[in-house]
């Protein structure tokens, strides 16, 4: 209870900072002033304090107190909306994001391009023992290979989990994957043929094309906003035109946009895909991983049909490298099957005793809450530092959950000229460009508050804001 009053604390101050009636700068009443007036202990007010100071809507002066450092309203603008395409576009990934990624192991490395939580926000110590436990009890100490449909305990408790976005699963739905891009291979294989086209947010995660190349597809870019997600009016008018076989699209805080489809928009793309019998592969991976008070629903929640093919895995949400994933293909279920017995046999057998032991023992949900909870902080400091170190025209989204944010800057800045410039500095950002087949986002780029908040970040994301200063002044002399 002392937790959920401190939080409820914390959020009356961050409303009053929203609405100005606290003003940047102003000094806000003691911690024992606070505490006489809200009724509550000396360590409850100061937790509130501390959990505002960590979303760095305030700051501590020594020998003075608390005051206001930072309000929501001072944001900036949100990105534009792309134009609509007027052709499909056959798939040739640039060497581009070859280049960008190519370093992404490297540790020296400032890595704002890379969209993964790191190891100090997992729970590595817990899945150790999860680790142990399935070795232990697992028949050959689980050297043999595991069904083809996936680990039973697994299943059942994604099933279980399926509650929290309105599901109603049973194990025997649930197809087990090696991570989510095994998933979405499957299922976008199980659903087109080299040549048909298929349907892309724009922009889009730079995987989906090249595994929509890998596949041999077309690809349509759908305009999308970055708040609610796709166009769906422009969707409805492109299928019969462009004779879209399926679309693969990320409902919940779309990567690199995120955003979030409401629910009344999922259930017309679910209505549209069923009206024209076409499959909607959903990705979910960064569903848990909101940042509001419930659990977004998915498309699959609305499908009666069996044509939504649900996509996820824990590679985002607690580790990347068991490379657990899963799908809940529908009435394509027996054809996934077909397909996993002829590309992989089985998925490994330990790490998704592991997952399910973990699972089964509650801890994840509590390390969700703990990671929501750090993810949300990050956001809204780095999201605060590119205010304060970018310029001003500067567009940012302001994503519900996930892992990431898009930029928008001024359009004489070439952001592959920016990562090029930042890598010389040891820091990595994704410039726009690999998130499109168009000639479009050149002056986009994405970044990752995935790291948890440092010195060493700031001081990163101030370097990238002066080097866009610098491009801008550049270009301006230029002319």
């Amino acid at each position: 209870m002392a937790d959920h009053l401190y939080q409820q604390v914390a959020d009356r101050i961050e409303q009053l900072i929203e609405k100005e009636v606290i003003k940047i700068g102003d000094k806000l009443p003691s911690v024992r002033t606070l505490s006489k007036e809200q009724g509550i202990s000396l360590s409850t007010a100061f937790q509130a304090y501390y959990h505002l100071e960590r979303k760095g809507l305030i700051e501590p002066r020594p020998k003075s107190g608390y005051y206001a450092r930072f309000s929501p309203r001072k944001l900036p603008d949100m990105p534009k909306i792309c134009a609509p395409v007027k052709k499909v576009a056959d798939v040739s990934v640039s060497e581009m994001i070859t280049q960008v990624f190519y370093d992404m192991p490297d540790d020296r490395i400032l890595r704002f391009s890379l969209a993964a939580p790191p190891d100090s926000i997992l729970p590595g110590a817990r899945l150790s023992k999860a680790m142990i436990h399935a070795i232990r009890t697992l028949p050959a100490a689980g050297l043999n290979y595991e069904s083809l449909q996936g680990n039973i305990d697994l299943r059942r408790q994604i099933a279980r989990t399926s509650i929290h976005w309105g599901g109603t699963l049973s194990e025997d739905d649930v197809v087990t994957t090696t991570g989510c891009m095994d998933a979405l291979t499957l299922c976008l294989s199980a659903v087109t043929s080299p040549g048909d086209v298929i349907a892309l947010e724009s922009p889009a995660y730079c995987g989906a094309f090249q595994l929509a190349e890998s596949l041999g597809l077309k690809v349509l870019e759908v305009p999308t906003n970055p708040v609610c997600g796709v166009d769906l009016k422009y969707l409805e008018q492109a299928i019969p035109r462009f004779k879209i076989k399926a679309c693969l699209f990320v409902t919940n805080f779309n990567n690199p946009l995120g955003s979030l489809m409401p629910d009344e928009n999922k259930r017309e793309l679910v209505r549209i895909i069923n009206k024209y019998d076409i499959a909607l592969i959903e990705d979910d991976i960064y569903g848990d991983l909101y940042f509001g008070k419930q659990r977004p629903t998915t498309c699959k929640t609305y499908d009666t049909r069996g044509n939504v093919l649900l996509c996820n895995s824990f590679s985002k949400s607690l580790a990347p490298g068991y490379r657990v994933g899963w799908t809940v293909p529908g009435r394509f279920k027996e054809k996934v099957l077909r397909l996993k017995l002829n590309h992989s046999i089985s998925s490994a057998t330990l790490p998704q005793a592991a997952v399910a032991h973990f699972l089964e023992n509650g801890r994840y949900e509590h390390h969700l809450r703990k990671m929501r909870k750090a993810l949300h902080m990050q956001c809204l400091r780095y999201t605060q530092a590119i205010t304060e170190y970018f310029p001003e025209d500067t567009c940012v989204t302001r994503p519900q959950g996930g892992f990431v944010l898009w930029l928008e800057l001024n359009p004489r800045v070439n952001t592959f000229e920016l990562y090029e410039l930042a890598l010389k500095r040891k820091i990595s950002i994704a410039p726009g460009r690999i998130f499109t087949l168009q000639e479009r986002y050149a002056n986009c780029l994405r970044i990752s508050y995935a790291m948890p908040w440092s010195k060493k970040i700031d001081d990163g994301l101030k370097t990238v804001g002066k080097l866009v200063t610098s491009m801008l002044k550049e270009a301006e002399g230029a002319n």
